[in-house]
């Protein structure tokens, strides 16, 4: 299982350990990943989901699962999320159809 935030795409970065007599030697800075699970209020459906502690922030920050998908890069979405980001937005236009 990679390493990666599902809705930002944060990675693993890499870097230095500097001693006190600056001698360098590689590391790994990894994300710090959480698995939960969200619920998406337009398709009432809850989905788990591997994301980084800032984008758990930035999801309660836009109101939730479906503004946060709507709103951002579907580049940095992994496979599953770009799938469920194309069905809120079907839904969405479906229903804004429907109040017209």
């Amino acid at each position: 299982m990679s390493r990666v935030c599902e809705l930002t795409g944060k990675g693993v970065m890499t870097g230095n350990n500097v001693s006190h007599a600056n001698n360098k030697t590689r590391r790994r800075f990894l994300p710090n990943l959480c698995q939960v699970t969200l619920i998406s209020d337009v398709l009432g459906q809850r989905y788990r989901l591997r994301v980084s502690a800032h984008a758990l922030r930035s999801v309660e920050h836009r109101r939730g699962l479906d503004a946060f998908l709507l709103k951002s890069n579907e580049t940095e979405l992994s496979m599953r999320a770009r799938l469920l980001r194309r069905q809120i937005a079907k839904k969405t236009a479906e229903a804004a159809v429907a109040a017209a």
